[in-house]
């Protein structure tokens, strides 16, 4: 049970930390692209060395579903999983806020919220409201399938382990660069309910879609990726919990 607690502690601050880093970025720097990319890669880096070996470092609703679904990690850890997720991010957009509001910074914008319609002067798509929540959701699923399978592919062979934080964290780059100047980047659910609760009205409304989207992206990773690695050496995201039966 304490070992339990220490994972689920590790992934509350493991997502609280990448939203702070990553979405921080992007206010102070007005979303600036390479910035922002580079701010999340190296989060993820970071937090796989530091609570990898506890948690596995999901700090991602999607990572753990796709985990999940690829039969790595169990219903009972993915749930708790999702809760330290979602409150860590809680966590990290209020940490972002207020020290936001502490510096007297002018232009707080939608907190690094994503968004697509009515937070168009930041994003790309800016087409009518359907096509722009279609295209958003096929965006999303593309860009988060690709970082699910990734980690799924990378975490399968023992001989990765060393390198699997970097790995991952340049492929969370990679897909930032893609989608930052169209959605602002999700692929994780706790990344934009985080900040949407403090981003405004626009970001409320939108965030929905970033919260289904990447889901998706992710069981269809998973899928893949149960189907591609089965029989792989299995070492996962997830180190110190056993793999579910087949």
């Amino acid at each position: 049970m304490k070992k339990d607690l220490k994972k689920y502690l590790a992934e509350f601050i493991g997502t609280a930390v990448l939203v702070f880093a990553g979405c921080g970025t992007a206010v102070f720097t007005n979303v600036n692209i390479v910035a922002t990319a580079l701010a999340f890669g190296l989060a993820v880096v970071a937090m796989a060395y530091t609570i990898g070996p506890i948690s596995g470092c999901h700090i991602n609703p999607a990572v753990s579903l796709g985990a999940l679904i690829s039969r790595k990690i169990s219903l009972k850890i993915f749930c708790f999983y999702v809760l330290a997720q979602m409150f860590g991010g809680i966590l990290g957009g209020a940490l972002l806020f207020g020290l936001v509001k502490l510096v007297g910074f002018d232009s707080v914008g939608h907190m690094g919220a994503n968004g697509f319609v009515d937070l168009s002067e930041t994003f790309g798509i800016t087409t009518g409201t359907a096509a722009a929540v279609i295209s958003t959701i096929l965006t999303e699923i593309i860009l988060t399938f690709i970082f699910i399978f990734t980690i799924i592919g990378v975490t399968s062979k023992k001989d990765n382990k060393l390198m699997a934080g970097l790995e991952i964290g340049l492929c969370l780059v990679l897909v930032h660069l893609v989608g930052i100047g169209l959605t602002g980047t999700s692929v994780n659910p706790a990344r934009s309910f985080g900040v949407a609760i403090f981003g405004g009205i626009d970001a409320l409304k939108e965030v929905w879609v970033f919260l289904v989207a990447p889901l998706i992206g992710a069981a269809l990773a998973g899928v893949a990726g149960y189907f591609m690695f089965k029989n792989e050496d299995d070492t996962i995201v997830q180190p110190e919990t056993k793999q579910v039966e087949k």
